[in-house]
């Protein structure tokens, strides 16, 4: 059985799946600060100074009554709230990375793709009339 394991372990396609999963989790990492640390203050100032990660609605307050200036103040306070703001932020990584990846795979896809086959060349004329020959003689 560890012999078994051993070879499926050290098959290529594993070892590549494993390298995509370590570089897919640091992609993510870079996308999560992309969107936080980029994205967000720029939408953020383009909607005059909103900022996005503090986007929440409070459904119900906690100990002591809002108004909470900060997401985490409210999470302190107990309050239970919508968090459209991190809602958002995991939106916009998620359409960071899905257009990133559509890209990963078009670009595979077109190095893959192999050019069109040639036509044949014709038949020379010399088959061309035993194949007229053939039929004619299968006719009769």
């Amino acid at each position: 059985m560890l012999k078994e394991f051993k070879e499926f372990a050290l098959r290529g396609n594993v070892v590549d799946m494993a390298v995509g999963i370590v570089i897919g989790a640091a992609f993510g990492t870079i996308v999560t600060s992309f969107v936080t640390d980029l994205i967000t203050p720029l939408l953020g100032l383009v909607t005059g100074g909103t900022d996005f990660s503090n986007l929440f609605f409070v459904l119900r307050d906690g100990s002591p009554a809002g108004p909470y200036p900060s997401l985490p103040r409210a999470a302190e306070a107990g309050a239970v709230t919508l968090n459209l703001g991190v809602f958002l932020n995991a939106v916009l990584s998620f359409l960071i990375v899905a257009v990133a990846l559509f890209a990963v795979v078009k670009a595979m896809n077109a190095l893959r793709r192999e050019a069109p086959a040639a036509e044949p060349p014709p038949p020379p004329a010399e088959e061309i009339l035993l194949r007229e020959i053939r039929d004619l003689l299968k006719s009769r």
